[in-house]
């Protein structure tokens, strides 16, 4: 008995993924998520800025 993992499927398309391009299929797809994260689409969690706190103000 053996186990298989079944294959990557890439976050834009879900068609496998192209061992060149991982996690992608294709440059197509790296590019669409790459324009993605250019254009702030994908968010991460967080705190919210507080209001009248320049960031780069902080002590190192």
């Amino acid at each position: 008995m053996t186990d298989h993992a079944a294959p990557a499927k890439c976050p834009q398309c879900d068609k496998p993924v192209d061992p060149k391009y991982r996690p992608f299929c294709s440059k197509r797809c790296a590019d669409l998520d790459l324009g993605k994260w250019l254009n702030e689409e994908y968010v991460l969690p967080g705190n919210a800025p507080v209001e009248g706190i320049d960031p780069g103000d902080r002590e190192a």
